[in-house]
């Protein structure tokens, strides 16, 4: 049995802010990750002092990992046209740049394509990351979709919230609504690529704008496109408890 006070190397990077922790472990692994001198390549590798606090000197490039003792949580509005990525090797704007990261290591919480507007997290909280974007966890995401072809029929619709067959095999059953027509208002629990669009396009509705409205328990509320807030721990713990 492990220390109960044990912080193992790929949780502590991890919290570091380094990157999440799926990540962390391939840095590990990839021998860039040295402990009191030497090269680490176990990621469960405890790091802990007496009292579970980091207490070796760990480096990743050479460079010294500090812990960050508090971590930080943004809920963006993503326009159209940025990337939700860090940085882009195409010059392109990226959802890091809306917000105040300062020395901070900020990544997404998932993914919207350039042309998909909305909520997105911006974390260096790693394990939230994780457990907010791993399938298991099934967290719920709320789309709202202006498509073509007017008013979507009951046929569809009922496509729609039972699953679609695409090239990459069927969704999952997902909540639909149609506010008015042409609009729908979708509630998916799995998060593939442009997955909204292929359904929607599947079913002879093609998507002319798409927005992200809802991430588990947090909604866009009245956040204009480029504009962002720090949630606040009441927040940060509601999420936890949904991707549980």
């Amino acid at each position: 049995m492990g220390r109960p006070d044990a912080v193992r190397l790929q949780k502590f990077l991890a919290h570091a802010g380094v990157a999440s922790r799926r990540a962390s472990e391939e840095i590990v692994r990839a021998g860039r990750v040295t402990v009191d001198g030497a090269v680490v390549r176990d990621p469960a590798t405890d790091v802990g002092g007496e009292d579970g606090a980091p207490a070796r000197d760990v480096r990743v490039d050479g460079r010294p990992v500090a812990p960050v003792r508090e971590t930080v949580v943004f809920a963006v509005y993503k326009p159209a046209g940025v990337v939700s990525t860090a940085r882009d090797t195409h010059g392109r704007p990226t959802v890091v740049s809306l917000v105040p990261a300062g020395d901070r290591r900020l990544y997404p919480v998932g993914r919207l394509d350039a042309d998909t507007t909305g909520l997105i997290l911006l974390t260096d909280d790693g394990p939230l990351a994780d457990l907010l974007t791993h399938p298991r966890y099934e967290v719920p995401k709320t789309y709202v979709a202006t498509v073509a072809g007017g008013r979507v029929g009951d046929a569809a619709l009922r496509r729609l919230r039972e699953g679609v067959e695409l090239d990459d095999g069927p969704t999952l059953p997902a909540e639909v609504e149609q506010p008015r027509p042409g609009e729908l208002r979708i509630t998916l629990r799995e998060g593939r690529k442009r997955q909204v669009r292929r359904m929607c396009r599947a079913v002879g509705h093609p998507v002319r704008e798409l927005r992200r409205v809802r991430l588990g328990p947090l909604e866009l509320g009245r956040l204009a496109p480029g504009e962002w807030r720090a949630l606040d721990g009441r927040e940060v713990a509601a999420l936890r408890a949904a991707a549980r």
